[in-house]
Parts: C-alpha cells; structure tokens; sequence
C-alpha cells in the first residue's frame, strides 16, 4: 500500500464533483492501495447503547478517511482498537468518479453476531475492486448484546432491541443508496455478500421488510439463518447475562450504564438454550422489525426477486476441529459416536449415523467420517433447506457451490470453513489466508471472483456454464484446483441421510 493521498475534488473535478452527493464528494480525503482509491473509517451512524442507531451525515471540513475505526466490542478482538462507537464502512473504489455507476458489493463479515471484523487483512477490498472493476463496501456493526439482546420485555423504548445490528446493517445500506454514486457506484446494482456469520444475517435481511430494494443480489458462503432466535430463547439469554453480571434481573439501567468491559465479560457465561458458552446473541423474531422466520417455514416472499449465490466449503468442520487436536486424535470406530455428537444439530443416533457412512464408504477412515458427519450435519444443512425453499418457491435464480480445493499449505485442513473468502477478495497472500499463492490458488481466485462480480453486475454469475440450482436436479459448481465443474446433487446420499431429522438452527 503506498500513501499517496487523493482527494476526490480533485480526482473527479468540480462539474463532475456536483452530480455526486456534495459533502462526501468534496470532503473526503483517501489514498492509493493496490492501485484503486481505499477511504476507510467512514461514519454511517451514531447509537447510543441499546437504542436504534441514526443516521449521521459528515459535514464537518475536508476530512481523511484513512484509516479503519474501532471495531465492534467483543470478547477477545486481538490488539484492534474496540469501541461502541463502531458505525463505519470502508470504500474501495477504481475510480470515483460519479459517472462509472460500477456494480456495488458490500460485505458483512463473519463470526456469528458475536465477534469478528472487516478490518482483517483477508477482506480488504483493494484486489476485489481492481480485478473485478467494482467498488466493495465493507461493513462494522453493532455485535452479541450489544446488538442482539432481547430487552423488550423491559419496555417499549427497547423496541428495537434483539435486531439492532441487523439495523446497523440497513442503515449501511441506505448509506450505500444515498451516497455510493459519489464513489463511483451504482446504487442500482448493489450486491450483499457475506461470509458465515455474514451471510446468516443477510438471510436475515432478506425478510425484514425495512431492508427491502436496499440490495438487488446476494451470495452467501457458508452462512445460513433458516430460523431466527424465538422471543422466549432470547429472554432467557438476556437474563443468562444479567445473572452472570450479578444484577438483579429487572435492573435494565445497571446493563444499560455498565462499563463496556464488564458488560463484555459476562458474554462468556454459559448459553441456557445450547448448554455451552459463551451467550449467544442474534436476530430475533420480534414480529415487527423481523416479522417472520427467514426460511421457515419456506423462503420469505420478499427474498425470491433477488437472485442469490449459496456456497460452503467441502470439509467446513475442519476449521473448528482441529485435526491435530485433542478431538481428532485417538479416533476409533468405538469413539467415534461420541465425538460427534456434541458437534452436530441434528438430532439423530450418531452410532447409527457411523454405521450408515460406514456402509456407504468402506474405505473411509474414522477422521473421514468424523469431518464429513460434522460438516453434513452441522454446517451444511442450512444451505440445503434455503437453496430448495427458493427453488421450491420459484425464485429468480439461486446458484450453488461447493470449495474442495485443499489448501496447499496445510494438509490436515483440506477445504474448510472460511477457506473461499481469499479467493473471492483476492487476499491470497494476506495473513491468514491458507490458499497459497500458486497457479492453481490465482486460477481459482479468477473464477470465483469472476462469478460474483458477475452476479453484482448482470444478476448472473460471470461464469457461463453455472446452471441454476433446481430441483430435483440440484446443480451445483465444484470449485477446485484452478478448475469447476457442475455436478447434480454431489452429496445427495448424505443430503438424504441428514434430512432423516429436523435442523435445529443455531441459537434459535
């Protein structure tokens, strides 16, 4: 990244200048990085804490936008600035110029709603912007209780509460509809993508009726919100949090006035609905901001124009359990039962589900079916049951794949979970990022860059051969070393054995 700083009054002219909205086009100081113009850190909104927040245009002098913000408080975070002052988008754009009107992506990141960042190296825009020729959006908000408590019971001025960081994320949006052209964007053609925790709750923006005609594509990796959390689950969080605070469970102001970092420590008592730490917090169905499930019990009407990409990685659970950890190591046919069980949210017999794979798959070791069980029944599911509620419903089009390329630098991790967002970003050789930087990682960031960039701008991913995922046909694209493929229904007897039972949405 080099410094050179670039005003935009004097990148896009003043005639030009006047057709973009006038305080961000004028007073917005970025720089170069990678070649395409970054501003980072701009405010979109201002909340007080356990309120709706508010729009908060900039009109102060010429300003730099330079830098990222503080990030959502949370536990852990790493050596990142954390605020509650968190609403701040970053924009990277190949020229902004108001004239462009480039397609548009925004990005919502990971990590449920309880922690994660756009500020890790791995989703910086810059690649996507140059190679793709959009401008990227990328997007913080409020995250666990702090934007997901359930504190309605306490009185109609927390109305609001339960969803008040899927309304952070509409008011980006609208943020993104006013003032986007300005950077050289078209507010026509925007795009939500986002990665697990990130496409969960763009599922859920897809039936909160504030959020209609904000985005006009979607995609989602590995990140699903079949259901919501129940009103009644998310009390009992809510008073799970107050218990460990050592409050006394009506006393709202204490929560409400607490320091920040007390408030942060009592996230890590353990959940009353799942049994197991720290608290979940997310969206919950209010019935007025969140007025339905978003998947339950078929696709929300609102959601079926928008054309939408759903992906997830081959072996999703080798991310969360480690192959060379305590979990994976010692395996045996005997064992094995009981090393799934906690790690899957389907409720069925896990010695038979072991006797099923083992039939099915002679040939697999016990590792083998440990992460292919873990994977079909925990983190796959959900895609299942949204691409065929849209198929079911008769969407515009829905499109799926499936990341099986291994990473080349570490073995034992094969294809899993967060594995695609370098390729899409481009981030091949950012910290983190396990893709390696060789010819068949570079192909296959070309491919899977070509095909979202191509939803964002056409409606139709930018890969010809992708047929739309129907059913029973199931279609799906296998992405792999430097090459795709489509294959109808990969993973069907596994589909058909996991359906045996009902999916429990996490959190919900």
């Amino acid at each position: 990244m080099s410094g050179g700083n670039i005003t935009r009054r004097a990148l896009i002219g003043s005639g030009a200048a006047l057709l973009a909205h006038p305080v961000l086009a004028s007073r917005l100081t970025g720089q170069r990085e990678n070649g395409v113009q970054a501003f980072k850190g701009i405010r979109y909104g201002r909340a007080a804490r356990f309120a709706r927040a508010v729009a908060e245009p900039y009109t102060g002098p010429q300003g730099k936008a330079q830098g990222f913000a503080p990030i959502a408080p949370q536990r852990g975070g790493g050596d990142e600035a954390q605020s509650e002052d968190c609403l701040f988008l970053n924009v990277w754009t190949p020229d902004a110029d108001p004239r462009a009107k480039r397609a548009v992506m925004v990005y919502f990141h990971g990590g449920a709603c309880t922690s994660g960042t756009v500020t890790d190296p791995l989703t910086h825009g810059a690649a996507l912007a140059a190679q793709g020729d959009v401008v990227v959006v990328t997007v913080n908000h409020r995250l666990n209780a702090l934007g997901y408590a359930w504190l309605k019971p306490f009185g109609s001025r927390f109305a609001d509460s339960g969803n008040l960081g899927q309304l952070d994320l509409i008011l980006a949006l609208e943020w993104v509809r006013d003032h986007i052209a300005g950077f050289g964007g078209d507010p026509a053609r925007v795009m939500a993508f986002g990665q697990s925790g990130g496409g969960a709750k763009i599922a859920t923006l897809m039936a909160m009726p504030a959020a209609r005609g904000l985005f006009h594509a979607a995609a989602t990796m590995s990140g699903q919100q079949v259901t919501a959390s129940g009103p009644n689950n998310a009390w009992r969080r809510t008073q799970a949090l107050m218990a460990a605070l050592k409050l006394p469970p009506d006393d709202v102001e204490a929560l409400r006035t607490m320091p920040l970092e007390r408030l942060i420590e009592g996230l890590g008592a353990i959940d009353p609905v799942m049994g197991a730490g720290p608290l979940y917090f997310g969206p919950v169905l209010d019935m007025t901001n969140l007025p339905r499930h978003p998947f339950w019990p078929d696709a929300a009407p609102q959601s079926l124009a928008i054309p939408m990409i759903l992906g997830n990685t081959r072996e999703e659970t080798r991310a969360f359990i480690d192959p060379r950890g305590a979990k994976a190591q010692g395996l045996s046919w005997d064992n094995l039962p009981a090393r799934i069980a906690p790690e899957i949210k389907i409720d069925l017999d896990v010695a038979w589900v072991v006797s099923q794979y083992r039939a099915q798959f002679p040939q697999w070791t016990p590792e083998q079916v440990l992460y292919a069980a873990t994977t079909a029944g925990r983190s796959w599911p959900g895609q299942v049951i949204e691409a065929d509620a849209r198929a079911q419903a008769g969407a515009t089009a829905t499109w799926v794949y499936q990341l099986y390329r291994a990473s080349p630098l570490d073995p034992l991790r094969g294809a899993a979970h967060t594995d695609d967002i370098p390729y899409v970003f481009g981030t091949l050789n950012a910290p983190g990022s396990k893709s390696g930087t060789d010819t068949g990682a570079q192909c296959t960031s070309r491919l899977m860059m070509q095909a979202f960039t191509g939803l964002a701008k056409t409606g139709k991913p930018g890969l010809a051969d992708w047929s739309a995922y129907t059913m029973p046909r199931r279609a799906t694209l296998l992405v792999g070393d430097g090459v795709v493929s489509i294959s109808d229904d990969p993973r069907g007897w596994e589909r058909a054995l996991w359906a045996t039972g009902p999916y429990v949405q996490p959190g919900s």
